[in-house]
């Protein structure tokens, strides 16, 4: 028997367009980035991954102990897909898509937020 629970986190779908070159094509611009908008949004850091793809793009995890940032990077459409996903709702995720939208500097960004995990089987959390 399932039934529906408070959600168990929120995942966001954030389009980042018309985004420079020069950002989407540096791991390094990007790491900064990340790692600072999970300082500003009082996330906690547990490590990070990025790997950028020859000849342009990048592709990045970083992993919080509320869950984590992903992101991958298309220079040459001067587009960015992020997504975050937080099991704490204490995450401000109006603020976590303006430092993005704007560190990524992008011209237009759309952002989609779900809930994950409202319906939940009791029998898988019992002991």
């Amino acid at each position: 028997m399932y039934k529906e629970n408070k959600p168990l986190g929120r995942h966001m779908l954030l389009e980042l367009y018309g985004c420079p070159v020069a950002v989407l094509n540096d791991e390094n611009v990007i790491d900064e980035i990340l790692t600072t908008v999970v300082d500003e949004v009082n996330a906690t850091l547990v490590s990070k991954s990025f790997h950028h793809f020859s000849p342009y793009g990048v592709s990045g995890v970083v992993v919080i102990a509320e869950s984590h940032i992903t992101v991958h990077t298309w220079p040459e459409h001067n587009y960015a897909a992020v997504d975050v996903f937080t099991c704490d709702a204490k995450i401000d995720y109006d603020l976590v898509e303006k430092l993005l939208s704007e560190k990524f500097q992008s011209e237009k960004h759309v952002a989609r937020t779900i809930a994950r995990g409202e319906i939940v089987n009791p029998a898988i959390n019992q002991s």
